[in-house]
C-alpha cells in the first residue's frame, strides 16, 4: 500500500512537470510569434537561446527536487569549449531538454514538422536552430552558424531509440558538418530507464518504476583533423558508443 502511495504521488509530480512545461512553452512562443516579424530577428538569437536554457534548467530542477527522476552528470564539472559538435545517443524524449540546460549557447536541429509548430517553432526559428533532414543545403547552414561561434547538439539516430534496442544506426551528417567547420566532435552518452519516454511510449504514459534515472557522460573527445577522413570519423564514433552502452 505505501509502495503504490509513493509511487502514485511521484506520477503525479511527473504530470504537473509537462503540464508546468506546456503552459511555460505556450506562453513564450505566443509571445515569441510577433518578434518573427522584426527586421534582423536573427540578432535575437543569443537572448532567446539563454531564454530556453533558463526554462530547460528550472524544468530539470523541478525533476530534481520532486524526485520523480534521478539525474546524474559525469564530466560536466568542466568548462565547455565553443564551437564544438555535441553529438549523443537519443533513448528518451527528455534528454535534449536536459542537455540544452546544460550546455551554453548550443543549437540543435529538429524535424521540420517541429519547426512548423506553433507550439514550438515561433522559438527555436528565433533561437536560430536548424529544421531538415541531412542535405548538402542544412550541412552548410549549420556549418556557418558554428563557425559563428555556436555548438551544436546532434543526435545521429535521427530520431529516439527504438524500445528494447541499445543504439540505432548513426547518420553520418554530424561529421559532414564538422568537417566543413572544422570543429571538434564530443560524444555524450546517455543511459535511463527503459521506459523514460523511449520511440512509441507516450510522453503520458509515466515510467513503470519511479523514480526514473537518466545519466549523462561527458565520454571522448575528437579534435579536427584535416587529415582524417569523415567516414573514418563516424566508425571511431560508432565503436565508441556501442562499447560504453554495452557495458553499461
Amino acid at each position: 500500500m505505501k509502495a503504490r502511495l509513493v509511487y502514485g504521488g511521484l506520477a503525479a509530480a511527473y504530470y504537473m512537470s509537462w503540464a508546468w512545461f506546456a503552459g511555460v512553452g505556450m506562453v513564450l512562443n505566443l509571445l515569441c510569434l510577433p518578434l518573427l516579424l522584426l527586421p534582423h530577428r536573427e540578432r535575437l538569437g543569443a537572448a532567446v537561446r539563454g531564454m530556453i536554457r533558463g526554462v530547460f534548467l528550472a524544468w530539470l530542477w523541478w525533476f530534481q527536487v520532486s524526485r520523480c527522476l534521478r539525474i546524474g552528470w559525469r564530466g560536466f564539472d568542466t568548462s565547455f569549449a565553443p564551437r564544438t559538435i555535441y553529438i549523443a545517443n537519443h533513448p528518451t524524449l527528455l534528454d535534449a531538454t536536459f542537455l540544452l540546460a546544460r550546455l551554453p549557447d548550443t543549437i540543435c536541429i529538429i524535424k521540420p514538422s517541429l519547426m512548423r509548430s506553433p507550439a514550438i517553432g515561433p522559438v527555436a526559428l528565433l533561437a536560430g536552430y536548424a529544421a531538415g533532414e541531412t542535405d548538402v543545403d542544412l550541412i552548410r547552414s549549420v556549418a556557418g552558424k558554428v563557425v559563428a561561434g555556436r555548438s551544436l547538439l546532434v543526435f545521429p539516430e535521427g530520431t529516439r531509440t527504438e524500445s528494447g534496442t541499445r543504439l540505432g544506426t548513426l547518420k553520418p551528417g554530424y561529421a559532414l558538418i564538422a568537417e566543413r567547420a572544422h570543429a571538434a566532435v564530443q560524444l555524450i552518452v546517455i543511459c535511463a530507464s527503459a521506459d523514460l519516454v523511449p520511440r512509441g511510449r507516450p510522453w503520458w504514459r509515466p515510467p513503470s518504476i519511479l523514480p526514473a534515472r537518466a545519466e549523462f557522460t561527458l565520454d571522448r573527445r575528437w579534435e579536427y583533423d584535416p587529415a582524417r577522413r569523415t567516414r573514418d570519423l563516424t566508425v571511431e564514433v560508432e565503436r565508441r558508443l556501442s562499447e560504453v552502452l554495452a557495458s553499461s
